[in-house]
């Protein structure tokens, strides 16, 4: 669902803010489709940011299954926007450039400028990142970079759930998401840079029992 900072047109990436009432409503909405569509979810997987954390409350409050277990990873946290987080969209247009802003926006693999050594100390003095290695810890992330980080975790615990035949809640952001389908669906590193993703939308995929793609279709 939108966040607060969406709203406000920030860039927002590991920074954690809450979800705007339309977020709210949105992530209500989304477990109201769920539980309409008869869909039993057995496994719940998000991010470590409340706003991700509170969308998969909603879905699963709203969809009568708050009671399945529910897995949280840094790896499924939105792309690491860097020195970018915080700043306003336009602004950050008006001091880097229109094309500058794009390129670190919509590139595969290009970062924007790393975060201030102010971020960074919060990030590191954060009770929920305690359990990394500070060194896999990133300053920022192209979608190249999110990717790496969140297939991995795809590979070794989502695709475990779903070859036992279970039915899997991945609740995450737009780029981790995106890294996703880029894997799923074996899109180019061009063109997923452009692949839009509705915000509070469920959006189901029907595998094989290899996990290849039969069909996908949002609620």
């Amino acid at each position: 669902g939108q966040s607060e900072w969406n709203a406000k047109n920030l860039f927002t990436g590991w920074e954690d803010v809450n979800l705007s009432e339309q977020g709210i409503n949105e992530a209500t909405r989304a477990g109201e489709k769920v539980r309409e569509n008869n869909i039993a979810i057995d496994v719940a997987f998000t991010s470590l940011l409340t706003r991700a954390l509170d969308t998969t409350h909603y879905i699963l409050t709203e969809s009568k299954q708050q009671w399945i277990p529910v897995y949280k990873s840094w790896r499924l946290n939105e792309r690491h926007y860097g020195g970018l987080q915080g700043l306003n969209k336009d602004d950050a247009r008006k001091e880097f450039g229109e094309e500058q802003v794009h390129i670190w926006r919509r590139s595969y693999d290009v970062k924007p400028p790393a975060e201030t050594e102010e971020q960074r100390e919060a990030y590191l003095a954060d009770r929920r990142y305690n359990h990394l290695d500070k060194r896999m810890m990133p300053y920022s992330e192209s979608l190249k970079d999110t990717l790496v980080r969140v297939i991995p975790f795809w590979t070794d615990h989502i695709s475990q759930y779903l070859l036992d035949g279970q039915t899997v809640l991945v609740s995450a952001h737009g780029n981790s998401i995106r890294a996703l389908i880029k894997y799923l669906e074996d899109v180019s590193d061009e063109d997923i840079i452009n692949y839009e993703i509705k915000t509070g939308a469920p959006l189901v995929y029907e595998l094989t029992d290899d996990l290849e793609v039969i069909d996908k279709y949002y609620l």
